[in-house]
């Protein structure tokens, strides 16, 4: 079962990052067709946070088509997003994994990491563009 977490400087709001956890879990073959995702009342408990957000979250999946409530039951997965590139997720991450290793000994935080990946990865799909 998928646990979310939250990340208050994201800037990007509780709901959407929910979202989004579910997205890259069935994305990467994590969360699978009649998983059920967690209640509402355990991820209120668990991130302090208003249900509705929550329940805003599980409606948005479910506009999208991942999802389905059950009432009285739950809310579970109806979909995948995984794809046949996900048998290369594997060694991708494993040397992923190394390189992390290696921006960490060189001394980089964990800010800093994702500012070094994030801009190399917008520039490199900014190159594929043109």
């Amino acid at each position: 079962m998928i646990e979310f977490h939250l990340d208050g400087r994201s800037g990007v709001s509780p709901y959407l990052q929910l979202v989004q956890q579910v997205r890259h879990a069935l994305r990467l073959g994590l969360l699978r067709e009649g998983d059920q995702l967690p209640t509402v009342k355990d991820v209120v408990a668990r991130l302090a946070i208003n249900p509705n957000t929550v329940l805003k979250a599980y409606r948005e999946l479910e506009h999208e088509g991942l999802a389905a409530a059950r009432p009285g039951v739950g809310t579970f997965v109806t979909r995948t997003l995984a794809d046949a590139s996900l048998a290369a997720h594997a060694p991708l991450r494993r040397e992923l994994r190394r390189w992390l290793a290696k921006a960490r000994l060189a001394g980089l935080d964990d800010e800093s990491i994702e500012a070094l990946f994030m801009t190399t990865f917008r520039t490199a799909s900014q190159e594929d563009i043109a």
